[in-house]
């Protein structure tokens, strides 16, 4: 029968696992695996184990037991995101113990949904249920990411899509998988840390003599400014450079000689 899962042995003799496609807690279409076919299988060697995932999601009550098993497994477990790893997934993919990510794989979390018939008891009760489900999930990505309770809270009712950086960033995933920093380039011995700029030329090409005449300009106008004659309105309306404010007193002086 066809399963959404694969068991294959690496290289090294490890155990690698291949989660791919939806999950589910009844066989309906005969696709389906049921937490008990998979507590089979994880239990049936020993051994630390590397579980790919490549899933849209599914049951969230299958996906909650299956979390526990791979928590509860007594060996150490890598999870690796090849593709996606999206609503009921995104639960499994936080019970490893190590968290990876392909660069150009997605995290995607939201609110538990459901199908719900009856009179208004019946929803209120869904509705009941729904938040219910939702704490327990943001326990397991709580548990694994650090982040308060109101901002998984908020993520998950924004429909969030996390790319692998920004999953390590948040603490959902540990590593970025083929993430090899390159090593620096060598320094050549006679070049310098901080290379200083060259001396720019006098804009205007001016010389000692020029600048002294800019200086004397300069003072000229901020003279003009202190006396602060009527008529100059904009050096009035501020503060002198003796910090104290004139404005009132020159209008006082034009008031008394009207």
């Amino acid at each position: 029968m066809p399963k959404f899962w694969d068991y294959i042995h690496d290289d090294s003799g490890g155990r690698v696992l291949r989660l791919e496609g939806p999950i589910d807690s009844d066989s309906f279409w005969g696709d389906e695996i049921t937490p008990q076919d998979f507590r089979d299988e994880l239990y049936a060697e020993d051994g630390d184990l590397t579980l790919w995932i490549n899933s849209p999601g599914g049951n969230v009550f299958a996906a909650a037991e299956i979390y526990t098993m791979i928590r509860d497994y007594p060996h150490n477990v890598t999870v690796r995101i090849a593709s996606i790893a999206a609503s009921a997934a995104s639960v499994i993919a936080m019970a490893g113990n190590t968290v990876q990510m392909s660069p150009t794989a997605l995290l995607m979390i939201h609110d538990p949904s459901t199908i719900a018939f009856g009179n208004a008891k019946d929803m209120e009760k869904a509705i009941a249920t729904l938040n219910e489900v939702k704490e327990s999930i943001i326990n397991a990505y709580a548990a694994k990411t650090g982040l308060s309770r109101n901002r998984i809270s908020k993520l998950m009712s924004d429909e969030t899509w996390i790319n692998a950086k920004k999953a390590v960033e948040l603490g959902f995933a540990d590593e970025i998988l083929f993430d090899e920093k390159k090593p620096e380039p060598d320094k050549k011995e006679d070049e310098p840390d901080d290379p200083e700029e060259p001396d720019k030329p006098d804009e205007e090409g001016g010389d000692d003599e020029g600048d002294e005449k800019k200086r004397d300009r300069k003072e000229a106008v901020q003279a003009g400014h202190r006396r602060c004659p009527l008529g100059v309105q904009y050096p009035c309306h501020g503060t002198d450079y003796s910090g104290k404010d004139h404005r009132f007193r020159s209008t006082r002086r034009h008031r008394a000689a009207r």
